[in-house]
């Protein structure tokens, strides 16, 4: 059986032996099952919606027991893990409140949602210390929300991060909660230039489909700041939805488009610099990753983002945040680590749909 260096959760049904011995009874893999799970990644994911297939690998209803166990999936087989290899990116989630309330937010932000209350300025600076105590090779803080603006910290929390050294990447939507932060991010621009990256979520370059998910009236005051953002100076990225089906040079080419056409300096072919996220709907099924499935996807465990970064988190209630293994799961027990990021750095089990449909087959990253 695989040692569980992190996570806290039970044992796996199993009254002696190894986890060889556990899973010889099952039936192996065929070359057909390759191409099924090949097919699932290239195809079932196509435009962002995971596609049922004829395969009973990855179609058809929830299998009883799917993601219920962090050392074996539902048909027998060694689950990955992800360790991690170092710790590039620390998040802080600065809270959930946000000035909207978005179709499909993964965390379900909104200006009543509090789930996650405001980390502080002290609480963040503790973590900061920690990264120098542990000597992790850490290079980038990022913060997220709901939207970070809207906590009352957000500016000395950046402006802590940054006089530490660290590249600053903040997620934003680039409306009213920024703007009243104007005057701190001028002096912030001027004092560390290009390590603060502010990234703006514009969802789709048609504003109608943008309002679809983020409300009426969200177009323009998005826009606006972006383009504020990019007449000021600032290192700004974009992040959009391939929720509507569109391919991806079709997509890019129509956000260069726009971003010409208002004078926003993005560069559009950077996957970095406009980052496409896949979907995440836990109504629609994914297959589970197993630990067989990096040679067959060509992958390997160091491009997963939990083999590179961590979020600090508080919920409400809580008198002292957590480290999260990730940034879609910050309300899942099963992926909160510790109060400090000491318990944060052993390896972390693939057992959660956004794990594979996210991360794995999806290829999305939250950071650059």
């Amino acid at each position: 059986m695989q040692s569980r260096k992190v996570l806290a959760l039970e044992e796996p049904d199993v009254e002696a032996g190894t986890g060889e011995e556990r899973g010889r009874g099952a039936p192996g893999r065929t070359p057909a099952d390759h191409d099924d799970i090949r097919v699932f990644a290239r195809v079932g994911l196509a435009n962002g919606h995971p596609q049922h297939s004829s395969s009973p690998v990855v179609a058809g209803p929830v299998a009883r027991g799917k993601f219920d166990d962090p050392d074996w999936t539902a048909d027998d087989k060694p689950r990955a893990r992800v360790a991690l290899d170092r710790l590039r990116t620390l998040w802080f989630n600065t809270g959930t409140l946000c000035n909207l309330q978005c179709g499909h937010c993964y965390i379900e932000s909104s200006p009543r949602n509090d789930r996650l209350v405001y980390l502080s300025r002290l609480e963040v600076r503790r973590y900061l210390e920690e990264i120098s105590v542990l000597g992790l090779d850490t290079d980038e803080i990022g913060f997220t929300g709901g939207e970070p603006f809207m906590n009352p910290d957000l500016a000395a929390m950046l402006a802590d991060s940054l006089a530490r050294g660290y590249r600053v990447l903040v997620l934003t939507n680039a409306m009213r909660p920024m703007m009243k932060c104007a005057p701190e991010l001028l002096a912030l621009r001027d004092w560390y230039g290009s390590r603060l990256t502010l990234r703006v979520s514009i969802d789709h370059y048609r504003p109608a489909l943008h309002e679809e998910e983020r409300g009426p009236r969200t177009w323009v005051p998005t826009l606006t700041g972006l383009k504020w953002l990019s007449d000021n100076g600032f290192a700004i990225a974009a992040a959009g939805r391939r929720r509507w089906g569109d391919e991806e040079d079709s997509l890019r080419a129509g956000f260069e488009r726009l971003f010409e056409a208002e004078g926003i300096n993005i560069d559009t072919s950077s996957p970095t610099d406009l980052v496409l996220f896949p979907e995440m709907d836990l109504k629609v099924d994914t297959t589970e990753i197993t630990t067989e499935c990096w040679d067959i996807l060509g992958m390997r465990p160091g491009d997963v983002m939990c083999a590179s970064s961590r979020m600090v988190i508080k919920r409400k209630g809580a008198e002292s945040p957590v480290v999260a293994s990730c940034t879609l799961l910050p309300y899942d027990p099963a992926f909160s680590l510790g109060e400090r990021l000491d318990d944060s750095l052993g390896d972390v089990a693939l057992n959660h749909p956004h794990c594979s449909r996210f991360c794995v087959l999806g290829g999305g990253r939250c950071s650059g």
